[in-house]
């Protein structure tokens, strides 16, 4: 049915996305700026580029290369004390036969760093980060790139994704879409299937896992 697997990192496969937000309201409030969590969950799944724009027009005159040296800095370090994976994540890769990919919107040494970090680089075929396109999720040029990599029809792609920004970004490249919503919930507009989790959602999608 398939003939490759995409997965995302963040919030798909790792447990990163309460550190960003907790280490991201950290540092605005370093600044001085009065970030909530609301506003910091309309970041989750975008670029880092995109983020600075919201972040720009939200908070006007805020000093974005400090915000980012402290965000990061801090976020950087929580990564290097350890990752939790997400439940049935180590499973599933383990199980999969098929040919995988990994799609981030992380820079590429974050995203190496994370793979090395939780012993998730050993599972992917090819992993595309931010550096390797012109336009990020939620544009499909990422999964297409992928697609394209591993020599597979994006049509016979399963990519599991948590955000609905790369839910429509997978979406867009004609690929059918898993979706594992991880801090926010989704209405699924984006995807064939909407589940609980990982192993639930292979299933569902016709994996034999």
């Amino acid at each position: 049915m398939f003939d490759a697997v995409i997965f995302d990192l963040d919030g798909t496969l790792i447990d990163t996305e309460r550190l960003s937000i907790l280490t991201g309201l950290a540092a605005f409030a370093e600044l001085g700026h009065d970030a909530s969590p609301d506003f910091m969950h309309g970041l989750v799944g975008k670029d880092r580029v995109t983020c600075a724009g919201i972040i720009t027009t939200a908070f006007p005159g805020i000093d974005l290369a400090a915000l980012d040296e402290i965000w990061h800095g801090a976020f950087n370090a929580g990564v290097d004390s350890g990752l939790d994976l997400k439940p049935h994540a180590l499973d599933l890769l383990e199980a999969i036969t098929l040919p995988r990919a990994l799609v981030t919107s992380s820079h590429r040494k974050e995203c190496h760093n994370k793979l090395r970090v939780t012993g998730l680089d050993r599972f992917f075929d090819a992993v595309v980060v931010y550096e390797d396109v012109t336009a990020a999720k939620p544009a499909p040029e990422p999964y297409l790139l992928a697609a394209r990599i591993l020599s597979v029809d994006p049509a016979r792609c399963l990519v599991f994704e948590d955000s609905d920004t790369g839910a429509e970004a997978a979406h867009r490249a004609g690929m059918v879409v898993v979706q594992v919503p991880d801090m926010l919930p989704t209405e699924g507009r984006f995807a064939h299937h909407v589940a609980p989790d990982l192993m639930s959602g292979a299933r569902r999608a016709g994996l034999k896992v």
